[in-house]
């Protein structure tokens, strides 16, 4: 196991690496002027070349990136023209319209988007493995019909039009809840949670259906072969096979993918973040965008990368252990 993980380590450092210089090769060496972008429109020749100056943007390729992976690692001293402004490791660079680290922006803004994925993918994991495990359970019935229905709909209803229709029926029509606006945890938790209800429903409600179809599958696959038979010939009730050994064959896979899928939301909820005005990454990477924010989009880009890295190291792991044969690959 020690030596499985070593390797999945090692793969996922080389990845980050590969992920780093094509980023940075994507955003800052793509067709534009960095230093324009971060002066602005109205500076004149000379402001803009003491800024290009102050970024090291002179310097050559190999250097930027030098000094690039030098920032993360060490911090790095970014020149103002009479002094050296040190930005501490990880340093991702300084925002170009607010003078911030991006490093301290992006760990603002993590909360709000971790809570909003860990969020929703319980709900995910609540509806999906229940209704795929009860799909499985109940074959050729009504109810696997009608589960099968809603999640086709929960995979063909894209995510904004999800929450613009829960917004309707449950804040406007039903007035059950009133219209959500984000409170951090720290302040309210009581109000943290009713306001995160409606965005964890609406991520967790569109990604249930693949881990539906994948519990039905594995669930019907596990109890078609040999020892399950062989277990109800023994006269072991169905509970006992499906909850003890069947549901066991099933959770590998599921297992694999919510950690996989995990990583991914923390990055992938831009919509959820928008239409819900929730301050994390993917609202922050939006407003890069908009503001032609190069450190910004850069830092926040990287960072989701590292996480779909991770997730997949984890998810891994958590095979691996699940199933023993997997680290023996």
């Amino acid at each position: 196991m020690t030596r499985y993980l070593l390797k999945r380590l090692a793969g996922a450092l080389l990845v980050m690496l590969v992920l780093s210089v094509v980023i940075y090769a994507l955003f800052y060496l793509a067709p534009g002027d960095p230093a324009r972008l971060a002066c602005g429109e109205r500076c004149s020749p000379q402001q803009v070349a003491q800024v290009r100056e102050q970024l090291g943007l002179g310097d050559s390729v190999y250097a930027q990136y030098a000094h690039f992976l030098q920032g993360i690692f060490a911090g790095r001293d970014y020149s103002t023209g009479t002094a050296a402004l040190h930005c501490d490791a990880p340093c991702l660079g300084f925002s170009y319209q607010t003078d911030q680290q991006v490093t301290q922006l992006i760990l603002e803004r993590l909360p709000a988007t971790a809570s909003l994925a860990f969020g929703a993918m319980a709900i995910c994991l609540l509806i999906g493995v229940g209704s795929g495990l009860l799909s499985a359970l109940r074959r050729g019935g009504f109810t696997e019909r009608a589960l099968t229905v809603l999640t086709l709909a929960g995979t063909g209803t894209p995510v904004f039009i999800l929450g613009l229709l829960l917004l309707m029926v449950v804040c406007a029509y039903l007035q059950w809840l009133p219209f959500p606006s984000y409170i951090p945890l720290s302040d309210n938790p009581e109000q943290w949670a009713w306001n995160m209800l409606l965005p964890w429903l609406t991520l967790g409600f569109f990604e249930s259906a693949k881990y539906a179809r994948l519990t039905r599958s594995s669930t019907l696959e596990t109890l078609a072969e040999d020892h399950i038979r062989t277990f109800r010939a023994y006269g072991v009730g169905e509970r006992t096979v499906v909850t003890r050994h069947a549901l066991r064959g099933a959770v590998p896979p599921v297992i694999a993918l919510s950690a996989m899928d995990l990583g991914t939301m923390m990055g992938g909820a831009v919509l959820t973040e928008s239409l819900f005005n929730i301050p994390g990454l993917g609202k922050t990477l939006i407003d890069g965008v908009r503001d032609v924010d190069l450190p910004v989009v850069v830092g926040v880009v990287l960072v989701i990368g590292a996480a779909v890295v991770l997730a997949n190291v984890v998810a891994d792991l958590l095979y691996a252990a699940a199933d023993r044969r997997v680290a023996l690959l």
